[in-house]
């Protein structure tokens, strides 16, 4: 079997989050606590993923710090940690990207609305510090260890 490259030291914190959470199955899960799934089996019948995949990514989201295992009952409960909650831009960006590009004109899907009016949500912006919307051309990343000249 061969063994996964890890980024978990990486100078890129792109590297670091995708580490973190970037396999496809770990990103659902998230989606799916978001959307209300709490339990096991109804983590298991929404993804139809095998249970030992299910056990292995909810064991790593736990042990990263995103789940949190809480007990009710006879069950066990995993909910979204601040650090969890906090990947909810980032489950909208996937969603959106989706909506503009993974279905054709027309194609049924699901929406994210919000609660309040029922309405679907705006695009996401990415902003400077003084407001302004910027876009990758606005930006440059500084890397540890280079100077800029």
């Amino acid at each position: 079997m061969v063994e996964r490259t890890r980024f978990d030291t990486a100078e890129c914190p792109v590297a670091r989050s995708v580490d973190a959470v970037g396999d496809w199955w770990s990103l659902l899960i998230v989606r799916d606590a978001f959307d209300g799934s709490r339990r096991f089996g109804e983590f298991q019948r929404s993804l139809g993923v095998a249970k030992n995949i299910l056990s292995a990514r909810l064991k790593a989201l736990v042990d990263q710090g995103i789940l949190q295992v809480s007990p009710v009952g006879a069950y066990n409960e995993y909910v979204l940690t601040a650090k969890g909650e906090a990947l909810f831009p980032v489950i909208v960006a996937l969603r959106q990207w989706g909506e503009a590009f993974a279905f054709e004109a027309g194609e049924p899907h699901s929406e994210l609305l919000d609660r309040r009016d029922g309405k679907p949500l705006r695009p996401l912006e990415i902003h400077a510090a003084d407001g302004r919307i910027v876009t990758p051309e606005a930006t440059v990343v500084r890397k540890v260890g280079f100077e800029e000249d």
